[in-house]
């Protein structure tokens, strides 16, 4: 189990790194330009500390895979982070509108990728929670 988390780890790391990338790829400069300062400022910061639990879920994962398996507190750790990616995998199915990925195939792809990985996440902890 320990290398499920190395794995997700990894993986977790790289996709808090990817949000940089948000601003650019979904036009936030002229997206967000209608808003109010504060709101398009929002936007910045939440998608900042976004990537960083992310991140440090994924240093969490990568750095300390043997305290999550192998202790009482690590488990129940587990377990928080298993309801968090449950709850991100509901969000998968019933947050984003059908319209997002309708005749896109490459938004398409990015959803199934992710339903997968969000799948893998909680199947993980859930198993540590429980083991």
């Amino acid at each position: 189990m320990e290398i499920h988390l190395k794995i997700i780890g990894i993986a977790l790391m790289v996709l808090a790194l990817v949000h940089f990338l948000f601003p650019k790829y979904f036009n936030w400069k002229e997206e967000l330009a209608s808003l109010s300062i504060i709101n398009r400022q929002l936007m910045y910061v939440h998608a900042f500390f976004i990537a960083f639990v992310i991140f440090l879920m994924g240093l969490l994962c990568f750095t300390s895979a043997e305290e999550l398996v192998n202790t009482a507190f690590g488990k129940k750790i587990a377990g928080a982070l298993a309801i968090f990616w449950i709850a991100r995998l509901l969000v998968q199915f019933f947050g984003y509108s059908s319209k997002t990925c309708r005749g896109k195939s490459f938004e398409t792809i990015i959803h199934i990728v992710f339903s997968i990985f969000w799948t893998y996440l909680c199947v993980v902890f859930i198993f540590i929670f429980l083991q």
